[in-house]
């Protein structure tokens, strides 16, 4: 005995499969400045997103992940409003979001997003520095994004020009 299926796919299911899926990511460019002071360490820094009602999603954390037997992991809890919103949940390094600080100038970012819900949210970057300070810029914004949508901060000390724009 032979069995044999029949698959019928519309146009459209068919373009569904087809087409790419929409890809949804934030073009991120964080501003390090150049600080006079005697005694300089790049700092440590983490990104991440926040939406009322949901936990936070670590994007990236830049530090001295180098460091034998892990010590750089010793001071990422100095990055204090992101260890407490999600960090001390994560182990390090952790794959895909673990990078080396940066040096004082601009770097860009892309950053994946996968599926994301509708609403309003806030991009957070913090960075704390040894014998230094820390700063938190918070930028913002609502998903999805209209065409263009983008969103801007400036810290004054630790960070300095922080922008972001979505993509969908």
């Amino acid at each position: 005995m032979q069995l044999s299926t029949r698959i019928v796919m519309t146009g459209a299911a068919f373009a569904a499969l087809a087409a790419p899926a929409a890809a949804q990511s934030i073009d991120l460019t964080v501003t390090i400045p150049r600080l006079s002071v005697a005694e300089y360490h790049r700092p440590y820094v983490a990104i991440w997103l926040e939406k009322t009602g949901a936990p936070a999603k670590t994007l990236a954390v830049w530090y001295d992940h180098d460091m034998r037997d892990n010590e750089g992991t010793k001071w990422l809890r100095d990055v204090r409003q992101w260890w407490r919103a999600s960090g001390r949940g994560l182990s390090f390094p952790a794959d895909g979001i673990t990078g080396a600080t940066k040096a004082p100038g601009t770097h860009t970012v892309s950053l994946g997003m996968g599926a994301m819900t509708p609403g309003d949210y806030t991009l957070l970057v913090e960075a704390a520095r040894e014998v230094g300070g820390r700063e938190l810029v918070k930028l913002p914004f609502s998903w999805p994004p209209k065409p263009g949508q983008s969103a801007s901060a400036a810290g004054s000390t630790e960070l300095g020009a922080v922008s972001a724009t979505f993509k969908r």
